[in-house]
């Protein structure tokens, strides 16, 4: 689909079959556990549309979202590239495509970026999680240096962002293991967020096919989907993108407009 036309279809409300309902299902391993609350920033509108009832989930590991339904979580890592980083603030924008950032807050673009970001991050169409100050592997560290590099990035999303991100935190790499865990969670990370598909696109150089090969296996109902901003491929394919989210009649959503993290 050409721009032109995906713009003449936003425009007659065609944006919202990105949110529509649907009936695809999947099962997935997942923690779940005690209940909490979801806080809504005070004054704020509420304009997060309505994907039913939220699920309570505990303390652990998550890689994919519970139960059944139609929803996907686009999950975008690292930040190396300040121009990807603006190519997925603008989808979000012109599509309304609901997705969550791990930061790893070290890298300049979130910076450039914050004045375009923010009102997203403020209506809940794009949630922030932590992926440490400058992506070290967290299981070669002491504890201090873990407590170190989440505090880091943890001040940084609520100085320029005004929220801290918790309880999800993205290892780098998915290293992770019972001692990082432990750090993390008295930081106040308390749900390491892992993921079901990727969309192969990390350090190394990859082409549109490979990209759209990859979305055509792993954009699936329930799935937690790993994609970076650390290279420029994806910036063009996102009518590509927006097409397999329209024919699987998927639901983009974040992680707290489906779930309810631990008290």
């Amino acid at each position: 689909m050409d721009r032109r036309r995906l713009l003449t279809m936003l425009a007659a409300g065609t944006a919202a079959t990105l949110l529509g309902t649907g009936e695809a299902r999947a099962d997935f391993p997942f923690d779940s556990g005690s209940s909490g609350i979801v806080p809504q920033l005070p004054g704020m509108p509420q304009t997060t549309p309505d994907f039913g009832p939220k699920t309570p989930i505990g303390t652990g590991t998550i890689n994919a979202l519970p139960g059944d339904g139609n929803h996907m979580a686009l999950t975008i890592d690292d930040g190396a590239s300040s121009e990807t980083i603006g190519g997925f603030i603008d989808f979000a924008r012109n599509t309304g495509a609901r997705l969550t950032f791990f930061v790893t807050a070290y890298y300049p673009g979130w910076l450039d970026h914050r004045d375009a970001l923010r009102p997203l991050v403020d209506s809940g169409q794009v949630q922030l999680g932590n992926h440490t100050w400058d992506h070290p592997d967290l299981t070669r560290l002491s504890g201090g240096a873990i407590a170190d590099q989440l505090n880091r990035c943890k001040d940084f999303l609520w100085n320029q962002y005004g929220t801290d991100g918790t309880p999800y935190y993205r290892p780098p790499y998915g290293h992770h293991n019972g001692s990082v865990d432990a750090v993390a969670a008295d930081c106040g990370y308390t749900v390491p967020t892992m993921w079901y598909g990727s969309l192969n696109d990390t350090n190394t150089v990859i082409n549109d096919g490979m990209l759209l090969d990859a979305a055509r296996q792993w954009f699936r109902a329930q799935a937690i989907v790993i994609g970076h901003a650390n290279r420029p491929t994806v910036t063009h394919l996102y009518d590509q993108l927006s097409d397999i989210i329209r024919e699987r009649n998927l639901q983009l959503v974040t992680l707290n407009d489906v779930l309810i993290p631990p008290r």
